[in-house]
Protein backbone atom coordinates (compact mmCIF):
# COMPACT_ATOMS: atom_id res chain seq x y z
CA UNK A 1 0.00 0.00 0.00
CA UNK A 2 3.05 2.58 0.46
CA UNK A 3 4.39 2.32 -2.72
CA UNK A 4 0.82 3.24 -4.06
CA UNK A 5 0.82 6.18 -2.12
CA UNK A 6 4.63 7.22 -2.97
CA UNK A 7 3.44 6.90 -6.72
CA UNK A 8 0.43 8.99 -6.05
CA UNK A 9 2.53 11.44 -4.33
CA UNK A 10 5.14 11.64 -7.10
CA UNK A 11 2.27 11.80 -9.92
CA UNK A 12 0.81 14.81 -7.72
CA UNK A 13 3.83 17.17 -7.36
CA UNK A 14 4.51 16.85 -10.68
CA UNK A 15 0.83 17.92 -11.44
CA UNK A 16 1.58 20.68 -9.31
CA UNK A 17 4.74 21.42 -10.91
CA UNK A 18 3.88 21.02 -14.75
CA UNK A 19 1.09 23.64 -14.20
CA UNK A 20 1.69 27.16 -14.79
CA UNK A 21 -1.14 30.20 -14.38
CA UNK A 22 -1.24 32.97 -17.49
CA UNK A 23 0.00 35.79 -16.27
CA UNK A 24 -3.22 38.05 -16.36
CA UNK A 25 -1.66 41.60 -15.81
CA UNK A 26 -1.26 43.74 -18.87
CA UNK A 27 1.33 46.10 -20.07
CA UNK A 28 -0.23 48.95 -20.17
CA UNK A 29 -3.53 51.05 -19.95
CA UNK A 30 -4.80 53.29 -23.06
CA UNK A 31 -8.00 55.03 -24.78
CA UNK A 32 -8.83 54.27 -28.14
CA UNK A 33 -9.87 57.98 -29.45
CA UNK A 34 -10.81 57.26 -33.22
CA UNK A 35 -9.58 56.49 -36.19
CA UNK A 36 -6.84 58.09 -38.42
CA UNK A 37 -8.44 59.43 -41.65
CA UNK A 38 -5.27 61.78 -42.81
CA UNK A 39 -4.06 60.55 -46.16
CA UNK A 40 -0.37 59.74 -46.61
CA UNK A 41 2.06 57.20 -46.77
CA UNK A 42 2.16 55.91 -42.66
CA UNK A 43 -1.06 57.95 -41.80
CA UNK A 44 -4.13 55.26 -41.08
CA UNK A 45 -5.20 53.02 -38.69
CA UNK A 46 -6.54 53.64 -34.94
CA UNK A 47 -5.17 56.19 -32.85
CA UNK A 48 -4.91 54.97 -28.92
CA UNK A 49 -3.34 57.02 -26.18
CA UNK A 50 -1.08 55.36 -24.04
CA UNK A 51 0.72 57.13 -20.65
CA UNK A 52 -0.14 60.54 -22.59
CA UNK A 53 0.85 59.62 -25.93
CA UNK A 54 -1.02 59.41 -29.06
CA UNK A 55 0.15 55.73 -30.98
CA UNK A 56 -1.59 54.71 -34.15
CA UNK A 57 -2.70 50.62 -34.89
CA UNK A 58 -3.91 48.81 -37.49
CA UNK A 59 -5.87 46.27 -35.95
CA UNK A 60 -6.74 44.40 -32.58
CA UNK A 61 -6.44 40.34 -31.98
CA UNK A 62 -9.68 38.68 -33.11
CA UNK A 63 -10.27 37.01 -30.34
CA UNK A 64 -10.25 40.66 -28.22
CA UNK A 65 -14.29 40.44 -27.41
CA UNK A 66 -15.27 43.45 -29.37
CA UNK A 67 -15.14 45.09 -32.60
CA UNK A 68 -14.06 48.59 -32.72
CA UNK A 69 -16.11 49.63 -35.44
CA UNK A 70 -19.20 48.70 -33.37
CA UNK A 71 -17.98 50.53 -30.47
CA UNK A 72 -19.05 53.87 -29.06
CA UNK A 73 -15.51 56.21 -28.58
CA UNK A 74 -13.54 56.71 -26.68
CA UNK A 75 -13.12 52.89 -25.35
CA UNK A 76 -10.73 52.71 -22.25
CA UNK A 77 -8.73 49.52 -22.81
CA UNK A 78 -6.12 47.63 -21.12
CA UNK A 79 -3.35 46.29 -23.95
CA UNK A 80 -0.06 44.56 -24.86
CA UNK A 81 2.25 46.08 -27.21
CA UNK A 82 5.24 47.19 -28.95
CA UNK A 83 6.28 49.28 -31.58
CA UNK A 84 6.11 48.36 -34.71
CA UNK A 85 9.46 48.22 -36.77
CA UNK A 86 9.56 50.06 -39.78
CA UNK A 87 9.82 53.17 -41.95
CA UNK A 88 7.11 54.65 -40.66
CA UNK A 89 7.04 57.11 -37.89
CA UNK A 90 7.99 55.17 -34.37
CA UNK A 91 4.80 55.76 -33.31
CA UNK A 92 2.88 52.93 -35.11
CA UNK A 93 2.40 50.22 -32.63
CA UNK A 94 1.44 46.74 -32.76
CA UNK A 95 -1.61 45.32 -30.32
CA UNK A 96 -0.59 41.71 -28.63
CA UNK A 97 -3.79 41.44 -26.64
CA UNK A 98 -6.51 43.67 -25.65
CA UNK A 99 -9.38 43.72 -23.01
CA UNK A 100 -12.24 46.94 -22.79
CA UNK A 101 -11.95 48.16 -18.71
Amino acid sequence: MTRIYKILIVVMLIGFTTCSKVNEAYKSKGVITGQDFRMCACCGGWIITIEGENYLFDSIPANSGFVLEKEPLPISVQLDWQLTSGGCPSNRITIQRIKKN
